[in-house]
Formats: C-alpha cells, structure tokens, sequence
C-alpha cells in the first residue's frame, strides 16, 4: 500500500509529498515537531504531545497551523489513511515559506505543516527489549533550549551516529561535570543499587519527555522510590538497572555502557516490568 501525507491542506501520496525550497524548516531549521505512539489503533498520549507542541510553538513565535481540534483530526485520519495500526504519527510545523532571510517572515505568512504515520513491529521491539541495547556516552555540544522540541538536530544525528559507528543504539550525553543529560532521541535513565529510579530533573538541560512523564506517572501508581536528580557517568556505569524512553522505544532497558556492562548483562527487572505496564498510565485516542 502506497503510503500518505498531509501536507498543507491536503493529503498526497508520500512519494509527492514536498515543502517548498524555501521554507524556513528547510533553510533555517525553524520549526517543531512532535511524534506520538500509535498502539493497537489508538494514538497514545495525544494530548500531553500537543500540550508540548503548542509550547514549542509559543517558544519560537510560531503560530498554530490549525485550530488544536482540527491537528486532532488529521492527525488521527493520517493514521487511518496508511492503515497504521501500530507504529508512529509525525508532526512538523515551521514558520512558513518566505524569501529567504534571517528575520522573521511577515505575519501573514502561514506556518507550514506536515503529517506523515508509518508502521512499526511490535514482535521487533519485543525481541530488541528483551535483549537490551547498548549506548555510548558523547560530550554534550547542543544549545541551550533542548526543552524546545525543534528540527534543528544535527548535533543529535552526530551523537548517534557516532553511537552506531561504536556499536551502540543509543548515545548519551555528558556534561561537562560529567553528568548524564539524555540521549540523543531518548530520556535517561538508571535504578541505582538500592533500587531508586533515578532521571534528570525536566526543568532545563533536556527535553520534556512525554513518555519520562508517564513512566513518573507509572512509578507513583506502582510505588516505586524515585528521585529527579542529575547522576554521572561513573554513577551509571554501577548502576543495577539502566533503561531510555521515548515515544518510539517506550521503556528500552540498557545493558551496556561504553565498554561497562550493566548488572548482570540482561534487562533488569524494573524496566521490564515498567514496558510492560506502560499503557496503563497512558492516554488512548482511538483513530
């Protein structure tokens, strides 16, 4: 089945979907975006993604493209065109296509939109999770505003490919206290040995993780000890249990650092149990 895209007003084959050469997303990566979960037909947590999409906006004095009930919608008939049922739904939204310039364009430049869904293995990301992943610390080189969900992820793309190149799937960034901030597409974290979750306070320095959110959420209801602190490398590298989250990992437990194996080398117990409840704390849109 050829897939679908919305873009501007319309919904296209995805082999024509196309912005304009200058829009700013493309020539000044100024816009957002945002990617949720699609699981067993329902899109997850829609609301806390658009409650942080309309802050990125705000963040950057980028308007909405649409009314927030209408991105609803087509976020939802994105999915239901390319008969995603399980997989992931993306949004992007830049300040518009205009001569190219470094100030912003006039205001009745309308910021440009894009929708794209596509499947995903449930049976593939089962076998990854129950394996675990490696991940490779990187020294942190972004800019401040990692609380702002922008395209603008080179530093990122560097990360994790550098990751790859060394036999990871994930990079981690280092401070330069050598604390941990988050991965290159994911949150961090790790179970310390007395069994405490531990993940960066969301305040500055990394991105508002929906997901982080609602394994916090996930940890209260359960009763699980935890703590929003920042933790180091070498504090990592001892760790019991460490695990990412993201909209596309959800709960990935870690069992390598760098060169360091985590506990005994396997996924640890809290992580897989915290993949296997995630859904229970979420928020189902059904489509």
């Amino acid at each position: 089945m050829s897939r679908i895209a919305y873009v501007n007003g319309q919904y296209v084959p995805h082999k024509d979907a196309a912005i304009h050469v200058e829009d700013r997303g493309y020539q000044f990566a100024d816009g957002v975006y945002e990617v949720c979960e699609v699981w067993k037909d329902n899109i997850v947590d829609m609301p806390r993604h658009l409650d942080r999409l309309g802050r990125s906006l705000s963040e950057l004095r980028i308007g909405w493209p649409m009314a927030r009930k209408a991105l609803e919608f087509v976020l939802a008939e994105t999915v239901r065109r390319n008969k995603v049922h399980n997989g992931m739904v993306y949004v992007q939204v830049t300040r518009g296509v205009s001569r190219r310039d470094h100030f912003f364009p006039p205001q009745d430049v309308a910021p440009s939109i894009v929708v794209t869904a596509r499947a995903s293995s449930p049976a593939a990301a089962e076998k990854q999770a129950e394996a675990g992943i490696s991940v490779v610390s990187f020294p942190e080189n972004r800019w401040p505003r990692v609380d702002i969900k922008t395209v603008a992820l080179l530093p990122n793309v560097l990360a994790k490919q550098h990751a790859k190149e060394a036999g990871g799937k994930e990079a981690w960034y280092v401070d330069a206290d050598g604390n941990v901030t988050e991965g290159g597409s994911t949150n961090a974290w790790i179970v310390t040995r007395d069994n405490k979750l531990v993940t960066r306070p969301a305040e500055s320095g990394i991105l508002k993780g929906i997901t982080r959110a609602a394994v916090l959420d996930l940890a209260k209801k359960e009763g699980l000890s935890f703590e929003e602190r920042a933790f180091s490398l070498e504090e990592a590298y001892g760790a019991r249990e460490a695990f990412v989250t993201a909209a596309s990992t959800l709960v990935m437990p870690v069992v390598k650092i760098d060169d360091t194996v985590i506990g005994n080398g396997h996924p640890g117990m809290v992580a897989t149990r915290l993949r296997q409840l995630f859904h229970t704390v979420t928020d189902l849109k059904a489509v």
